[in-house]
């Protein structure tokens, strides 16, 4: 999906970037198949989908103001099907190899982290 052109000038737009759980607190991250975030953006409402290693399904919704973003997210676990909801605030980075998400949130009412990085040209999954 082309990118906004306003992505141009706002270098944190989301709008068809896609990123790969690279580090969590919650849980291991299978390096062979992380779980992939694909996000959408317009008007500062940002929103999309996650699949991976231990989510079969995921989904999330949520707002972005600068380099800062703010989502609410359910999932399905890979396991045993069970369902997670929460929220969680990232702060964007620009890094050598594309952006750099790093999630704070909370699972069972435990404080997590976890980091993700752009994937530039994503394979097909």
């Amino acid at each position: 999906m082309p990118r906004d052109p306003a992505d141009a000038v706002d270098p944190f737009g989301l709008d068809g970037r896609v990123f790969d759980m690279v580090s969590s607190t919650a849980s291991r991250v299978d390096p062979d198949a992380p779980t992939r975030f694909r996000y959408h953006e317009a008007s500062g409402v940002i929103w999309g989908d996650y699949t991976g290693d231990t989510v079969s399904e995921g989904r999330f919704v949520g707002t972005r103001d600068r380099d800062r973003i703010t989502v609410s997210f359910v999932h399905a676990l890979v396991g045993d099907g069970a369902l997670v909801a929460g929220a969680a605030s990232s702060r964007i980075e620009v890094g050598p190899s594309g952006l750099r998400l790093v999630e704070e949130f909370h699972v069972d009412g435990k404080p997590q982290v976890s980091v993700c990085a752009e994937v530039l040209s994503p394979p097909a999954r």
